[in-house]
């Protein structure tokens, strides 16, 4: 079974890439319906390789526990970055598939500057995907909508202040002044 999405982020790709790569965004994307607890520290950027996770609803409740294993496919086409976990579900409901395999996919827009092509993509199988499958397109759904409303705050290089005595920005009447002469 498939699960996709497909949507015109607004945001550089660069900006989303390595909103991808964060533990943060995970973590705000799903809160507060979904927390991950890690066995051991987050880093501040995901690199390839593996982490076990709690994954706690509402930060309360355990829902099950999580294998994420993180590969980067940089190479398939110029400009296209895919993060690829190919972990799998270890406890819960989910440990009911028999695999997991989850594509993201970012590239610029065409035709948009600024602006990011980001394609998502999970496959399953096993006997629990028919019935799975539901829950999990509307999940995909309501992360496509926080994605959305997430990313025009990914950008990491923050826009300059203009400098004082340009045209918009207020002076410092203070500075500008005269002071009296000294008698």
């Amino acid at each position: 079974m498939r699960v996709q999405l497909k949507l015109i982020l607004d945001c550089e790709p660069d900006d989303a890439w390595r909103a991808l790569r964060s533990p943060a965004v995970l973590q705000e994307l799903y809160g507060p319906l979904l927390q991950l607890a890690p066995d051991s520290p987050m880093p501040t950027l995901w690199e390839p390789g593996a982490m076990n996770v709690t994954m706690k609803g509402a930060g309360v409740v355990p829902v099950g526990r999580q294998l994420i294993d993180l590969d980067f496919d940089l190479k398939r086409m110029p400009g296209v970055r895919i993060l690829v976990d190919s972990g799998r579900p270890l406890s819960g409901p989910l440990s009911l598939l028999d695999s997991w395999h989850h594509r993201m996919a970012v590239a610029p827009a065409a035709g948009a500057e600024g602006k990011t092509l980001y394609r998502d993509r999970l496959d399953v199988t096993g006997p629990a995907a028919l019935p799975l499958w539901m829950p999990l397109w509307t999940m995909w759904q309501w992360r496509g909508l926080r994605l959305a409303q997430m990313a025009p705050n990914w950008a990491f290089e923050p826009v300059p202040a203009a400098e004082p005595g340009e045209p918009g920005e207020p002076t410092d009447d203070a500075s500008n002044a005269e002071t009296p002469a000294a008698h």
